[in-house]
């Protein structure tokens, strides 16, 4: 969207469209001089509001242009002589605005505003003291409809606010929606309208919502946007599987220096068991890991591969795109840096790669990118290490960095990774382009994504539309702070969008955003391995009293998932199976009183119960943990130590095959967690859940953080109790 001159349109005007869509506005008349602003006032009845207005005054109260609460008229004659008095020339025409003086003790803004990125957005936020106390705003994208405006105004942080409040009744949260759906409509009407502020919306004592100011700001020329759904993607399928799913690769630039790309990428294609074709370019065709390299592409055998893996300088790579075309090869992954990040210069080498790569019908992935991981197919075509083990998720990084830090965590939990890129300068195809390729590829159940910067945002929102429906994008986002946005601009070169705006798009079309790599990475895990919750309804049972409140506080804070009390048929049950002194609410604290098979019973009654939708178990790995100090304290060998220490570790694998079990067997999510699984990875229970192919949670509150994120999914997606 290109910008064009702005020019505002005047508050009575602005107010006449606005009320053609719905947006209720107090009772008002616009006169032109003091005796008709008499006459006004006496039809609608003091207190009221008198402005002065044109089309070239935009901001009255940084003026004095506007008087508040004038209750006779010896104070309103007085008050339209003194604003008519401070006309300029500069004003043009000016008028009074007459309105009734509206009350209400609580105010919100609504507006709308297009992003350079991504288009028109709806605003709404606490207005008045409530906006400098808290600071809470939300945007949706247009088009927004009734239900879309109901949820928009449930992602308000402050949901007291519309409560009933001091004797006034709750907010009348139908007519709210309506002026939110009014907003929209105009923007879809009218393409030159680039922002409208109505500020502020009072509510009024009975709950109604009332406008009594509103600007609507236009282009002198309606730019020209691009529609998400105009933005087709250049490659099929296949394209992607010739870049993931090769049947042979060749390395161009490889070396015999063990500390260049070109052979540790040959290196790692090597070591981690590719089974497809290898060729390596050298120009002194030396021999490097036992691989007898060719001179030159020119004597590749023909179709012989799909992928070449590019380490060569900047300055050579047009040519080794053409030979790599003549040769049959449908691919091409670029590693060389030198190109945008480098300047002016290098950015125009990278725009005529793109277009080369364009005319000879080659899926281009960088420049200046660390590489790729197919796992099913044990490539491990990287500039770098780690090689994850096999599974479900799928990265698209920005970052080549957050990439490996994605696969590091894989390798730590033993959640495994199906596919994974770094785009780099993203040239040709960038993260829009592997999310929709994801969002379709059977060997991925969830996407997770790491973006800095924006510079297609209607790609970006159609494939965040098109492909959450279906599978969950988990996305974290670089540069959501000021410096964090001068940060991702200098290390990327890409346009950050407005966070705000970036988490209005996530939240309107069901992509998860996490805020750090941690927690992406535990949201991603539970997605790719556990079922989806179908309900809020959750239980904490814990051995471990003081995880079980933090974890509970987690819970309450975010206001997603449920706490939910015991029915009365599952506390007999546990109490039938705990002495008397456990907590008797949730979280289940079995206080110490948990026997041999305490746990996994307490786990199949609360699973199996109907009203429970999700379980967190803590706890997992103590008994172990004591194992390991009886093992190692010098006294292991005599008196039974041997024979307590496998009782001790036997029954935390019990403990999480059970979990294991149970999720499978009931179709709930049940998440285990202990800091142990960071602090001491090697415990057998934490090993025992990772041979389930689960992961066990660092804490119980990124359990519950998780947990919370897979509900909001489930949500969108429709998939809850019906009962």
């Amino acid at each position: 969207m290109s910008e064009s001159s702005r020019f505002t349109v005047s508050e009575v005007e602005s107010k006449n469209v606005l009320r053609k869509f719905g947006v209720p506005f107090t009772e008002e008349r616009e006169v032109l001089a003091v005796d008709e602003a008499l006459l006004a006032a006496g039809q609608i009845g003091y207190p009221v509001v008198v402005k002065l207005v044109s089309n070239s005054i935009a901001h009255k109260t940084e003026r004095g242009l506007v008087k508040l609460d004038v209750r006779d008229e010896k104070l309103l004659r007085a008050a339209g002589a003194e604003l008519l008095a401070a006309a300029t020339p500069e004003d043009g025409r000016v008028s009074l605005l007459v309105a009734k003086m509206e009350a209400g003790r609580r105010e919100l803004i609504v507006g709308l505003v297009r992003d350079a990125q991504f288009g028109a957005f709806v605003m709404l936020g606490l207005g008045g003291v409530f906006a400098e106390l808290s600071d809470d705003f939300v945007f949706a994208p247009v088009p927004v409809d009734r239900n879309g405006a109901r949820r928009l105004i449930g992602r308000l942080k402050q949901q007291n606010f519309f409560d009933s409040f001091r004797g006034d009744a709750a907010v009348d949260l139908d007519q709210l929606a309506s002026a939110i759906v009014g907003v929209s409509n105009l923007a879809q009407s009218d393409a030159a309208i680039c922002s409208v502020d109505i500020n502020p919306l009072i509510v009024r004592p009975d709950g109604s919502v009332v406008a009594v100011d509103a600007l609507i700001e236009k282009y002198s020329k309606a730019p020209l946007i691009q529609g998400a759904d105009e933005v087709a993607g250049k490659f099929f399928p296949e394209s992607f599987l010739a870049l993931f799913e090769p049947s042979g690769v060749v390395v161009v630039g490889a070396s015999t220096h063990p500390g260049k790309f070109g052979f540790v990428s040959l290196h790692n294609i090597l070591a981690n068991g590719y089974k497809g074709r290898t060729f390596a370019t050298n120009l002194d065709g030396a021999r490097v890991l036992g691989v007898n390299c060719l001179t030159s592409l020119d004597e590749l055998p023909q179709d012989s591969v799909d992928l070449a893996f590019v380490c060569t300088p900047a300055s050579a790579n047009g040519q080794i795109l053409r030979a790599c075309a003549s040769k049959g090869v449908k691919a091409v992954y670029v590693t060389s840096a030198g190109y945008a990040d480098s300047g002016d210069e290098g950015r125009r080498l990278q725009n005529e790669l793109a277009r080369l790569a364009d005319e000879l019908g080659m899926l281009l992935v960088g420049p200046n990118g660390q590489g790729i991981v197919s796992t099913a197919k044990q490539l491990c075509a990287q500039i770098v290490a780690p090689f994850p083990p096999q599974g479900r998720i799928s990265i698209v990084s920005q970052s080549g960095n957050f990439s490996s830090s994605f696969m590091n965590y894989s390798r730590q939990t033993g959640v495994g990774v199906a596919r994974a890129v770094s785009v780099g300068n993203a040239a040709q195809v960038g993260v829009a382009e592997f999310v929709d390729f994801f969002v379709g590829d059977p060997q991925t159940a969830v996407t997770l994504v790491y973006i800095e910067g924006i510079d297609d945002g209607p790609k970006i929102a159609r494939v965040f539309k098109n492909g959450a429906g279906k599978k969950p994008i988990v996305a974290v986002k670089g540069g959501a702070t000021s410096s964090g946005s001068k940060a991702a601009s200098s290390h990327t070169g890409a346009i950050a969008t407005n966070d705000l705006i970036f988490d209005g798009l996530c939240e309107s079309f069901g992509v998860t955003r996490v805020r750090d790599i941690e927690r992406a990475f535990d949201v991603a895990a539970s997605f790719a391995t556990q079922p989806l919750p179908r309900g809020p309804n959750t239980v904490v049972l814990t051995t471990v009293g003081g995880w079980g409140v933090v974890t509970s506080d987690v819970i309450a804070e975010e206001k997603i998932l449920r706490l939910i009390d015991l029915p009365e048929e599952l506390m007999a049950g546990v109490s039938k199976l705990l002495p008397s002194r456990w907590s008797r609410n949730n979280p289940i604290d079995c206080a110490g009183g948990e026997t041999r098979d305490t746990v996994a019973e307490i786990l199949d009654l609360v699973a199996s119960h109907p009203q429970v939708d999700a379980l967190i178990f803590l706890g997992i790995g103590i008994q172990s943990n004591q194992a390991r100090m009886l093992r190692e304290g010098g006294f292991y060998g005599s008196s039974e130590l041997e024979r307590i220490v496998s009782y001790h570790e036997n029954q935390d694998r019990k403990y999480a095959q059970t979990a294991a079990r149970l999720s499978v067997e009931h179709e709930k999510p049940i998440l285990v967690a202990t800091e142990l699984g960071v602090a001491d990875p090697n415990n057998p229970g934490v090993v025992a859940v990772r041979e389930t192919g689960r992961l066990c949670y660092a804490s119980g509150q990124r359990a519950a953080h998780a947990l919370g994120r897979m509900y909001e999914y489930a949500r969108f997606r429709g998939i809850e109790r019906t009962q």
